[in-house]
């Protein structure tokens, strides 16, 4: 196997201190894939990053409209949030609203994302719940998706249940990459997550955001899915985290979602082209900078707006500038020869 090429080094008194290697894929509707760097088409578990394509039955099943689920709830669906108190009022109320409590989760529990939001539940002397898992929205989605079509909302994790069957039956559609029940891995939330090639998933989120190349029904879904966390963008994240800062920056120019173990997708509705990222060290940080740097290579009048939402520079404790991540010539020129980018 060859060795994925350096995307990032982290520079620290004028030398390379860490490497992070990866892989890149951008896909264009009108011309394929437009640029590719490392393993694209070796098969990764995407983990959160595919969340949006993940909610389309929530919205195809009429579940959100049954259920009068909001913008706010249909990014939360979308999301992995923090655990602030809006993120968990907005779960709560979308577990209510299809008439179930915190006691259907089935993702498990783990303190908020958000360091503030941990300290704060800390202080009230509270021990964190399923409903302050990252993926809580993702799975009250799933909940009602499960009520609405008269299943048993017991099990809807497992790979075998309907719900799980409608979401495979998506993403298959999408990424043009088989989702067969005997080759799902199971992500940290206890749903299924299945290996996808890189170019695949740049693909399918070139898909997502134009809405080309499905049906209009299918295509009506995305669009209210990235409608929705554009308008609430930190209910996709939280404060300080880079999928809500850039979506809030960029607005409709660029849905962004990152996962677990250095994956990110972007997709840009008015380019009709997707974006995939790997980090094979799981680096979040080598991940984002990536991300950034292909923000700002694919949208070039937007690259001080790109800036404002991600910062390449390292400080230590006491706020010195001491070094900065950096994007690598390989993916500099990858970047560049995607077509969009001159």
């Amino acid at each position: 196997m060859t060795a994925n090429p350096i995307l990032i080094e982290a520079r620290r008194g004028g030398g390379r201190e860490s490497l992070h290697r990866g892989a890149l894929a951008v896909w264009s509707i009108e011309e394929g894939l437009t640029a590719a760097l490392g393993e694209v088409d070796r098969a990764v578990p995407p983990r959160s990053a595919v969340k949006a394509l993940q909610a389309i039955p929530l919205i195809e099943c009429g579940a959100a409209d049954a259920f009068g689920l909001e913008q706010r709830h249909l990014a939360l669906a979308c999301a992995s949030h923090s655990g602030a108190p809006a993120h968990v009022e907005g779960v709560q109320e979308m577990l209510a609203r299809s008439g179930l409590d915190e006691g259907a989760l089935a993702c498990g529990s783990h303190w908020p994302l958000g360091t503030a939001e941990a300290h704060a539940l800390a202080r009230a002397g509270q021990s964190p719940r399923p409903v302050h898992n990252n993926c809580s929205g993702k799975h009250a989605g799933m909940l009602a998706c499960a009520v609405r079509r008269g299943l048993d909302p017991h099990g809807y994790e497992r790979v075998d249940h309907g719900v799980q069957a409608a979401i495979a039956e998506v993403l298959e559609a999408l990424t043009g990459a088989p989702h067969r029940a005997d080759e799902a891995a199971v992500d940290g939330c206890s749903v299924p997550t299945w290996p996808v090639p890189l170019m695949a998933l740049a693909r399918a989120f070139a898909r997502f955001a134009s809405g080309a190349e499905m049906t209009p029904e299918r295509a009506e879904a995305c669009r209210r899915l990235r409608e929705a966390c554009f308008a609430e963008p930190f209910m996709v994240a939280g404060r300080k985290r880079f999928c809500t800062r850039a979506m809030r920056l960029l607005g409709n120019r660029a849905f962004i979602k990152g996962g677990a173990e250095g994956v990110y997708c972007i997709g840009l509705p008015d380019r009709g082209i997707g974006v995939a990222i790997k980090i094979d060290d799981g680096a979040k940080r080598a991940a984002e900078a990536v991300a950034a740097a292909a923000l700002a290579a694919l949208l070039p009048d937007e690259r001080e707006t790109v800036g404002a939402a991600w910062d390449f520079r390292l400080f230590n404790w006491r706020g010195i500038e001491v070094g900065a991540l950096a994007a690598t010539p390989a993916l500099e020129a990858a970047l560049h020869a995607a077509p969009i980018a001159h």
